[in-house]
């Protein structure tokens, strides 16, 4: 479980617009906006390099100090430039300690799964699952056991255990996390070419039956 949070240092932008962004992504910045349900939106800006090392210590939960608090804040939304990909926007959303949120947290297989000791092969459909849970509780990632998994069978968000009551899985539990499904059998392909073989032959001894009644005509 997740117990501190990547601390991120924002600045309040006075100038707002299109021209003013520019000038900021320019300094080595990037402009934002932090709201929260009810409040009226603030602009921001955080320094590229900081944002970039919050973003990739892959927590979901980031603290910041706003008006001398600590606050509690998650990336809503990231936009990117079409042709570089890099971070031109962001949106932060405040939220509070005593309130639970809804969050999409990333599923990690763990073990080694019995169907693939046997020549199965593993497929993994799902990789993020919502979750419910106080910001002091997001885990960084929900593991899910694979050990006992055989071959042509499967486990969905159903069979996840989230290790916490106060964690609570909001995804349908019937979808479909992984599976191991049995290799496309080599005799099976074997028998599929043997009756194409069979099939061509067919059509060979046809055309030529074809044929042979075609100059016994032309001959009559």
């Amino acid at each position: 479980m997740a117990s501190s949070y990547y601390k991120l240092d924002i600045s309040s932008r006075n100038q707002i617009g299109t021209k003013e962004s520019k000038i900021a992504r320019k300094k080595g910045f990037v402009p934002g906006v932090l709201y929260y349900s009810g409040e009226q939106a603030i602009s921001i800006s955080i320094e590229r390099s900081i944002l970039l090392r919050a973003m990739n210590s892959g927590q979901r939960i980031f603290e910041i100090s706003q008006d001398g608090e600590s606050q509690y804040t998650m990336l809503k939304q990231v936009q990117y430039h079409p042709v570089t990909d890099e971070v031109i926007h962001i949106d932060l959303m405040r939220v509070r300690r005593s309130e639970k949120m809804t969050i999409s947290v990333p599923v990690v297989l763990v073990g080694d799964a019995t169907g693939v000791k046997e020549g199965g092969i593993l497929s993994q459909s799902l990789t993020q699952v919502e979750i419910s849970c106080y910001p002091t509780d997001v885990p960084e990632q929900i593991n899910l056991k694979i050990d006992d998994l055989e071959l042509n069978s499967a486990l969905s968000v159903g069979d996840i255990d989230t290790g916490s009551e106060d964690i609570e899985l909001i995804s349908d539990a019937s979808i479909n996390i992984v599976s191991i499904t049995a290799p496309v059998s080599e005799e099976v392909s074997d028998e599929e070419d043997e009756d194409s073989k069979r099939e061509d032959s067919s059509v060979e001894k046809l055309d030529e039956s074809s044929k042979d009644s075609s100059d016994e005509k032309t001959e009559n």
